[in-house]
C-alpha cells in the first residue's frame, strides 16, 4: 500500500480510502467485518462512512457495524483514520422535526455526539460536511466544529460535494478566525465525470484540501460495463449512473472505445479507472465501496498499474477533460 498525507494536513493516509456505504444495506454485519480486516490487512488505513448510511429505517446502521468492528479490538481502531459526515437528515421516518439535519451549531453537536456512539469510540479523525448549507453561516458552523476540535471529539473537518467557490468561502472564514478550516473535499470525479477540474480541484490544491473522489467507476460504467452487459452479468452496469449513461449511444461508442484500449493493454478496466485517479494531481485517493471480498481484491489490484504517459494521453483523448476554467468557458 501507498500512503499520502492528507492535503496540507500532517496526517498519513492510504492512496485507497475503503467507502463503506454498502455495509447493512447490501453486505452484512459479519461479512463488513471480513472485509474491513482484510482491508486494513492489506494497508488501507483510510475507511469513510457517514451517519446516514443504512438509508432509510436504518439511517446510522453502517456506522453501527463500524462500531461493532472497532469493538472487537487487536488496535483496529488506533490503525484507522475514520471519516463520516453530517447533514443529512436522521430523523425518523414520518417524525421531520426541525434542526435534525443542515449544519446549525445545534446539529452539528447533536449529530456529532450521535455518531460517536454509533461508532463506539471517543473521536473521529476527519468530520465532514455532506453537502453546502446555504442557510447557515460560516462563522456558526466553525464555531461549532472548534467546539468539538477543542473537546477532542474531531480531529479535522472536511467538505464533500462543494463547489470551489464554497471551499474557498469556508477556508476564508476559517482563517479570520484562525481555524484550520477545511482539510478535504469529497467530490464525484472519474474518466467519465471531470467536470471537477474546471474549479473544484483547482481551488482544493489552492488551499491545501486533499481531494477523495467517489463514484470512481462512475456507478461500474468504467468497470467494463458493456463486457459484462454482453456476458449477462454485473448487477451495477445495468442500473443507476450507469445504465443511463449506455442509453446514450455516444457513451456507448465512448465506453466501447476505453474498453478497447484496456484490451489493447492487457488491463482491467476498473483498475485503469483507478489507476488514472491515483496519476491525477491533487488526489489523494479514490473511494472504493466493495459489496464483496472479491470487489475488494480487485481494487487493491489499482495500487500495482502504472499508467504511461502514452497511455494517459490515448485516455484524454477518449474522455477529453473540460479544460481549465475560465478559459473552458471564456476563450
Amino acid at each position: 500500500m501507498e500512503y499520502t498525507q492528507l492535503g496540507r494536513t500532517g496526517l498519513k493516509v492510504s492512496r485507497l480510502v475503503l467507502g463503506t456505504m454498502n455495509f447493512g444495506p447490501q453486505t452484512d454485519e459479519n461479512d463488513s467485518h471480513a472485509i474491513m480486516d482484510s482491508a486494513l490487512g492489506a494497508g488501507v488505513n483510510f475507511f469513510d462512512t457517514a451517519n446516514v448510511y443504512g438509508w432509510g429505517e436504518n439511517k446510522g446502521r453502517t456506522e453501527e457495524i463500524v462500531g461493532s468492528w472497532f469493538a472487537k479490538g487487536g488496535g483496529r481502531r488506533e490503525k484507522t483514520v475514520l471519516a463520516t459526515k453530517v447533514y443529512g437528515n436522521m430523523a425518523a421516518e414520518g417524525d421531520a422535526w426541525p434542526n435534525s439535519d443542515r449544519l446549525s451549531a445545534l446539529n452539528i453537536r447533536r449529530a456529532a455526539d450521535a455518531s460517536l456512539k454509533r461508532l463506539g469510540t471517543d473521536y473521529i479523525d476527519l468530520y465532514q460536511f455532506h453537502h453546502v448549507d446555504r442557510n447557515t453561516p460560516w462563522d456558526e458552523i466553525w464555531q461549532a466544529i472548534d467546539v468539538l476540535v477543542q473537546q477532542g471529539k474531531i480531529l479535522y473537518a472536511g467538505s464533500s460535494n462543494f463547489a470551489g467557490w464554497h471551499i474557498a468561502q469556508a477556508n476564508e472564514a476559517a482563517n479570520r478566525r484562525g481555524s484550520l478550516g477545511l482539510t478535504s473535499e469529497q467530490c464525484i470525479y472519474n474518466l467519465a465525470e471531470r467536470r471537477a477540474e474546471m474549479e473544484v480541484i483547482p481551488a482544493a490544491q489552492a488551499y491545501g484540501l486533499g481531494v477523495i473522489p467517489w463514484s470512481p467507476l462512475h456507478g461500474g460504467l468504467l468497470g467494463g460495463a458493456l463486457r459484462k452487459e454482453r456476458e449477462g452479468g454485473g448487477a451495477r452496469s445495468t442500473s443507476g449512473r450507469s445504465a443511463d449513461a449506455l442509453k446514450s449511444a455516444k457513451q456507448r461508442e465512448q465506453i466501447q472505445a476505453y474498453e478497447d484500449l484496456c484490451d489493447k493493454h492487457g488491463l482491467a478496466p476498473g483498475d485503469v479507472g483507478l489507476a488514472w485517479l491515483l496519476s491525477r494531481p491533487g488526489v489523494t485517493g479514490p473511494i472504493v465501496g466493495p459489496r464483496t471480498q472479491a470487489q475488494l481484491d480487485s481494487a487493491l489490484n489499482a495500487i500495482e498499474v502504472k499508467l504511461s504517459e502514452e497511455f494517459l494521453s490515448a485516455l484524454d483523448e477518449v474522455f477529453p477533460g473540460p479544460g481549465q476554467s475560465p478559459e473552458a468557458f471564456a476563450w
